[in-house]
């Protein structure tokens, strides 16, 4: 599932619903820990054991975990697989196991970890407890190994769309590129987002340009000392800080729903990062933006990187094929979702219309017969060819190569001529990205026809792509200037007034939070207020209508939103404003004050039976109202004695 998908509920809800406690192995000390306060938030008890907390925290985590007090715990791999954690683990019952961040099982994943290898033995010693691996970022050969890995042998594999529509997707040449960012930033001010770089020195000389600039940002990178690496981490979780500029390891761990933009002010090394990285954006579903910039000299970067890590030469050819993949991407005039989508295995055909190319679309042209020929040579070369030589072929090389493989008697030979070596790297870079075919990367990077390739190919479905001459453009780092903004459209009175209580609310949230000790999402997300200022629940059992407002957080929570609210909707009635159930409102605003049915309806021109109307409606809804005004005690227990009588479950 993608990044902000649900991955997590997919382990939470049998957790809480299963006896026992659930074993949730994660990576990441700062996910363990959002995680664990925000399922606390919703009174499910949680905990976490891993290298941050000391020895007497540890042993109280412990104590709970074998009263069975505990119903998630979450633990590092390092911390699961230790001698000392093992006699803890077999005392507990667990109710299942689930592993985060699955790719890092795997050697051609894109964050390989050596621990995770060890946690088969899962599976082994623990035979009767169900065992799930989660992952966001992980392509078909990455999802094989995990499986290969754990020691699953009939294993049910679930693969939800990769798709993230609420995010758009936008790649501009790095020329410039700190005059765009305050550009693209000068529109969101006020919003959380993350700015990923690739360099430390590079993430505080940019934190202070925005400084400089008025943002409210700070940097984050390995080199601070941990004090103020947490620092940072909380000031942007509770909204103190609304833009980081980080390395890579920033965000991972937090689980922050309303992060509005991601920008890459350097290249990622690979697409399974960079979606990864841009997941962090808009989790709470409403529309986010993630902004990457390129160029060749990030890629020349990345290079240098991998030629002088530790690993072994298989794996640094696949760092380096996956490298030349994400600049392939950044360059392709392809629509930016078909392209990652396809990357991880998604057939998407049609184009999405919420990216840079959608909506200032390249001239194109019917590449059918184009598209025929590449794909026609790649199976008669037993798809053993990467991109280059498939090119050579098609453009009649006598290389030594092609001539002892025996290539240069196929059909397909030398029918390319019409296109130089450069628009046939351009025309397959689109070939790959809109899906016609994949690398295979655990056969020396060969390519292969998909079954979309095999439809164009063998069943008369037509392609267009972009002109070939589009690629001098692209090189020369040419961008297409931006249509003006349309102007604002005019918002009607009631948008006026849901925005307006909606700031209001903002604000309720962010004072509760802070007595609280908590992250503002973690008492209402975004898209939950946004609904409580369409509805105007002003009664606690409004309140049960409205998305992400549970009885706990009712309970914990609702009182201050309602009270916010009430007084709203009063001020704007007393402006001639209308809203659903006024009256009752107004009715039971002025019982409280007043305390006489008779006196109100004197007030309002209303007969007494329709202000006890409106009182019942309160009431009934959880309206604070003492009835004993009304009903004698022993009238009382009469009536509720008799109220099993009907159909209908009343209780006073």
């Amino acid at each position: 599932m993608p990044t902000g998908g649900g991955k997590s509920l997919c382990y939470q809800i049998p957790a809480v619903t299963l006896e026992g406690t659930a074993v949730v192995v994660s990576p990441l000390i700062a996910l363990m820990k959002d995680q664990v306060e925000e399922l606390s938030a919703s009174g499910v008890p949680a905990a976490f054991l891993n290298s941050s907390i000391d020895h007497e925290r540890a042993r109280n985590v412990e104590n709970a975990l074998l009263a069975g007090q505990v119903k998630l715990l979450y633990v590092s791999p390092e911390k699961l697989v230790s001698q000392g954690f093992q006699p803890l683990l077999k005392r507990l019952k667990v109710s299942l196991f689930a592993i985060d961040e699955a790719h890092c099982i795997s050697a051609w994943g894109h964050d390989f970890r050596p621990e995770y290898t060890q946690l088969r033995f899962l599976k082994e010693q623990f035979p009767g407890a169900p065992l799930m691996a989660l992952t966001a970022t992980a392509d078909k050969l990455t999802r094989r190994d995990i499986i290969a890995q754990l020691g699953f042998h009939e294993a049910l594999e679930f693969v939800s769309s990769f798709d993230r529509p609420n995010i758009g997707l936008y790649v501009r040449p790095g020329q410039k590129r700190l005059q765009q960012l305050f550009e693209f930033l000068e529109a969101r001010r006020g919003q959380s987002g993350i700015i990923y770089c690739l360099a430390r020195k590079t993430c505080e000389e940019v934190a202070e340009k925005l400084h400089q600039r008025g943002f409210s940002a700070s940097y984050y990178h390995a080199e601070m000392p941990a004090r103020l690496r947490s620092k940072v981490q909380e000031d942007f979780k509770f909204d103190r800080l609304h833009i980081v500029c980080a390395t890579v390891a920033f965000g991972m761990g937090i689980n922050k729903k309303d992060v509005r933009f991601v920008v890459h002010y350097n290249m990622p090394r690979n697409l399974e990062s960079y979606y990864q990285e841009i997941g962090r954006a808009g989790r709470d579903g409403m529309p986010s933006d993630a902004l990457l910039f390129f160029s060749y000299a990030d890629v020349m970067a990345y290079r240098e990187m991998i030629e002088e890590g530790e690993s072994t030469p298989q794996q640094k050819e696949l760092k380096v094929a996956k490298l030349e993949r994400m600049y392939q991407y950044a360059e392709a005039p392809v629509c930016r979702r078909k392209t990652v989508l396809n990357y991880f295995g998604e057939p998407y055909s049609k184009n999405c219309g919420h990216c840079d190319i959608c909506k200032h679309p390249p001239r194109q042209f019917d590449a059918t017969v184009a598209v025929q020929k590449a794909l026609s040579a790649i199976l008669r070369t037993q798809e053993s060819v990467g991109m280059q030589l498939l090119t050579d072929i098609l453009r009649g090389s006598q290389r030594r190569e092609i001539m002892s493989a025996g290539y240069h008697n196929i059909k397909t030979f030398g029918m390319g001529r019409e296109y130089s070596f450069d628009q046939w790297m351009y025309l397959l870079s689109q070939m790959l990205h809109s899906g016609l075919m994949e690398i295979a990367y655990e056969k020396n990077n060969a390519l292969r026809v998909t079954e979309l390739g095999r439809e164009i190919l063998f069943e008369g479905k037509t392609i267009e792509l972009a002109l070939p001459e589009a690629q001098e453009k692209t090189a020369r780092g040419k961008e297409k200037k931006a249509s003006p903004p349309p102007d604002a459209p005019v918002k009607s009175k009631t948008e006026s007034l849901r925005d307006e209580l909606l700031n209001r609310l903002i604000q309720v949230r962010r004072t509760v939070a802070q007595a609280e000790g908590v992250p503002p999402y973690n008492v209402f997300d975004d898209p939950t207020l946004q609904e409580m200022a369409q509805v105007m629940p002003f009664l606690p059992a409004h309140l049960n209508e409205v998305s992400g407002v549970g009885t706990y957080k009712r309970k914990q929570f609702g009182a201050p939103f309602l009270a916010e609210i009430r007084t709203f909707m009063l001020e704007k009635i007393q402006d001639g404003a209308r809203f659903p159930k006024m009256s009752h409102l107004i009715s039971w605003d002025m019982y409280g004050r007043e305390g006489s049915v008779e006196k109100i309806a004197a007030r309002r021109g209303f007969a007494p039976i329709t202000i006890m109307g409106h009182l019942l409606y309160a009431y009934e809804h959880g309206g604070d109202i003492d009835i004993s005004t009304w009903l004698s005690p022993e009238a009382r227990d009469v009536i509720q004695g008799a109220l099993p009588l009907f159909e209908k479950p009343y209780v006073l």
